[in-house]
């Protein structure tokens, strides 16, 4: 019998806090979420939700206790319940019980995403996302399917107020199917992508991470705060570091599958090194560089907390998340004059006009140029 998962998401609703039930088809977990007092369904978040409440959250363990495997990561923001979601099986989505009156991803276009070695979250983004497409045409056969319809869905989709982000996920998805699934390639190319709000990234000052490493609590702590900062990583790469990936002879660190399943290598500090050896013979890692409880990796939340908790000892007004500290890294190098091309290598950019922001908000420029104040 395969395994039921479902995982928890923390929801905001008509400005009222809710629990989000997120879980791939299944009438038996179906008729379960049914039976909650006031469950409703949210077509934004796709997802059955109910109020966020203590009575409602013990409710949820103990309807599904023995049933289902529960999913807390994306619910507790300070909790370590292991890594990210569970791993996606395209057996378990090909042999899901069928809802009547649901359409299902085809079986060509799960064995696509197998094939591609996209990663699990893509591969879930993919077929939320085109399963949600093809219901609304539930009236029509997926091939026959035009430019105009796809257009009519997105404004759809733009019209209820859906994310840029989703709207992207979306147009890949569907492109997926027509260009890479039936191999098609140039049927779609013609659809509009929505204008993508530019935001520049938000970078701390050397002085303000330099406060943040000093007020961890811990060796492990300061080590993976410095790591994130020195080596410009991802919050997902440092969770994937093991052992091995420090390679102190020629002072660089593997990062494994980076963002495109990508491998790369990234720098590694001197002074870094020091407090990782200090690390290593307190703490004793087996695999994973920095692990939780049961030796399993360290959880991205309890990540997401040492940088936070850090940054507000050190009085630091301003949200820091450990991005921000990838940002900093790309920022500081840029500013110290390092080449936008080295820079690119080393954050693992595929192209030189991602690393380009950086020029945005590196601040060496403008001392160059006197103020007409002055």
């Amino acid at each position: 019998m395969d395994r039921k998962y479902i995982t928890l998401k923390n929801l905001i609703i008509d400005k009222e806090k809710c629990i989000g039930l997120k879980f791939f088809t299944d009438k038996v977990v179906q008729v379960m979420v049914d039976n909650l007092p006031d469950v409703q369904w949210s077509e934004k978040f796709r997802m059955n939700y109910i109020l966020n409440t203590p009575a409602n959250l013990e409710l949820v363990f103990k309807t599904f206790r023995g049933v289902a495997w529960i999913n807390c990561n994306h619910f507790y923001s300070k909790a370590s319940f292991g890594r990210e979601e569970e791993p996606v099986n395209i057996q378990q989505l090909q042999n899901r019980e069928e809802v009547s009156g649901k359409r299902y991803c085809p079986g060509s276009y799960l064995r696509k995403l197998e094939l591609k070695r996209y990663a699990n979250s893509t591969i879930k983004t993919y077929v939320s996302c085109f399963e949600t497409f093809i219901n609304h045409y539930s009236d029509r056969e997926i091939k026959d399917l035009n430019e105009e319809d796809i257009r009519l869905y997105l404004q759809k989709l733009i019209q209820e107020d859906f994310s840029h982000s989703y709207i992207n996920q979306a147009i890949n998805a569907i492109k997926f199917y027509y260009e890479v699934v039936l191999e098609m390639p140039n049927r779609f190319y013609a659809i509009e992508r929505p204008r993508p709000i530019e935001q520049l990234p938000k970078v701390l000052a050397k002085e303000e991470i330099m406060a943040i490493i000093e007020h961890t609590n811990n060796i492990k702590h300061r080590c993976i705060v410095s790591l994130l900062y020195s080596a410009g990583l991802r919050r997902i790469e440092l969770l994937n570091l093991k052992l091995e990936d420090i390679d102190s002879k020629r002072m660089v660190i593997k990062v494994r599958s980076g963002k495109g399943n990508k491998d790369r290598f990234t720098i590694l500090s001197e002074k870094l090194l020091g407090d990782l050896r200090k690390y290593y013979k307190e703490w004793r890692p087996t695999n994973f560089l920095f692990e939780g409880p049961g030796r399993k990796a360290y959880s991205p939340e309890s990540v997401s907390s040492i940088v936070k908790n850090a940054a507000k000892k050190a009085k630091i007004k301003k949200r820091v998340t450990p991005h921000m500290l990838r940002h900093s890294f790309a920022t500081h190098l840029l500013e110290s004059g390092t080449d936008l091309r080295y820079i690119q290598v080393l954050l693992g950019h595929r192209s030189t006009k991602t690393t380009e922001i950086y020029t945005h908000v590196a601040t060496n420029i403008f001392f160059k140029i006197k103020n007409p104040l002055d």
